[in-house]
């Protein structure tokens, strides 16, 4: 008889990030063999799990077509080298595909069905930029359902600054170049790059390298940089290039397993997962939409804001960013929040974005034992939130 059970994020790996376009490093790399690059390191990195023992393979794109399309999760899990027993599926929540892949198979393992699963996200929006192979449907504007400007994701960062008068341009901005710094002092560390798979490259001469680390981080930026930018969403806007995530190719692949398995295999899991959430807004103003996904996650699992001790948001634009924690009262530049910079200075590859929050989280939590609760959130298209709290394994109850 099958068992409810305890959901464990066993590790996560992804490549390095690349800017999107023809003078990114990935520009010559389909994005499917980005996903299988993650996927082996994944494997080969926990030699423990036989991979007969993956029930699922569950993989993530915003633009389901040409190399991202024919059943991701299968046709990677063949590529990769998984034993053809392995089934594996595509799924689809814009920027929270990832997040929705870890939250799918999650359900499948707590109900019992499944005790080993991958789950993870690819985007390449160099060869497939956002909605670039989309036809939405005429009745969304004719019959006034959705603003057209609510396709436009620059568009309704800049409405998120209309409806909050106290989110500044200034406060963006310093939110944007604090990432950029917090992400090169994370990586001068060396905290991400023991969670990077290597990707062999090849430039538009033919010559052969390596990807080992993100490509459009700009660490020097500074305030008076930002302030020079241009607003290309509104004459005299405030959402700049800066202050949003980069276009970006890229890959990233979970384990997770029930109770059972990690028993059975000897795991020793990064996080455990506690509740998740998804919910619905205006798509005219998106941004907001993790503010209700994490009220409901909360709520699922009887904590409250303050029980969280470390924050991984997806930073999509630095305006949505703020506009949460304004919300729930935390400081723009509380140091429990994105300590290690986020998509701002990383980029953010749409579907894939979502498992790099979790093994960002998941190596935090491996230095704070004093930390017991976190959160991972992003706001998605169309007028989405989602959120999932996880439990750190190496809580010892000692403050810090």
């Amino acid at each position: 008889m099958a068992e409810l059970s305890d959901v464990y994020f066993v590790d996560g790996m992804r490549t390095p990030f690349g800017r999107a376009g023809e003078k990114g490093m990935y520009w010559n790399t389909r994005a499917d063999d980005l996903a299988v690059k993650a996927t082996i390191g994944l494997m080969e990195r926990n030699p423990s799990v036989p991979a007969e023992r993956v029930d699922d393979v569950a993989i993530a794109a915003t633009s389901q077509t040409g190399e991202q399309g024919l059943t991701l999760g299968r046709s990677v899990a063949i590529l990769a080298g998984l034993p053809q027993t392995v089934p594996g599926f595509a799924i689809d929540r814009m920027c929270a595909g990832a997040m929705t892949s870890v939250t799918t198979m999650a359900g499948s393992i707590g109900m019992g069905m499944y005790d080993v699963a991958l789950a993870g996200g690819v985007e390449h929006m160099g060869h497939y930029p956002i909605g670039g192979n989309a036809d939405p449907n005429p009745r969304f504007v004719a019959e006034k359902m959705v603003d057209p400007g609510a396709l436009n994701m620059g568009v309704t960062a800049e409405r998120i600054f209309d409806r909050f008068p106290q989110l500044t341009k200034e406060r963006s901005d310093r939110f944007g170049m604090l990432s950029q710094h917090k992400a090169q002092a994370a990586y001068d560390a060396g905290k991400f790059q023991p969670d990077l798979v290597s990707v062999a490259v090849k430039d538009a001469a033919g010559a052969w390298g390596l990807a080992t680390e993100d490509e459009g981080r700009r660490p020097q930026t500074t305030m008076e940089d930002l302030a020079a930018l241009k607003t290309p969403f509104r004459p005299h806007g405030r959402v700049t290039a800066g202050t949003s995530s980069p276009l970006t190719d890229g890959a990233t692949m979970s384990l997770l397993a029930g109770g059972g398995a990690v028993k059975e295999l000897g795991l020793k899991p990064k996080m455990r997962l506690v509740s998740y959430a998804f919910a619905g807004v205006q798509p005219e103003i998106m941004g907001i939409g993790p503010i209700p996904s994490t009220e409901k996650a909360l709520r699922k699992a009887g904590l409250t804001i303050d029980d969280i001790g470390l924050f991984e948001l997806n930073e999509a634009f630095a305006v949505q960013v703020i506009s949460l924690l304004d919300h729930f009262g935390i400081a723009d530049d509380d140091p429990r929040v994105n300590q290690w910079g986020g998509a701002i200075a990383l980029g953010h590859p749409l579907a894939a974005s979502g498992v790099r929050l979790m093994i960002q989280l998941a190596a935090q939590f491996a230095e704070r034992p004093d930390v017991r609760y976190g959160l991972t959130a992003m706001c998605v298209g169309l007028g989405q939130g989602g959120s999932v709290i996880w439990e750190n394994p190496h809580y010892n109850g000692k403050k810090k």
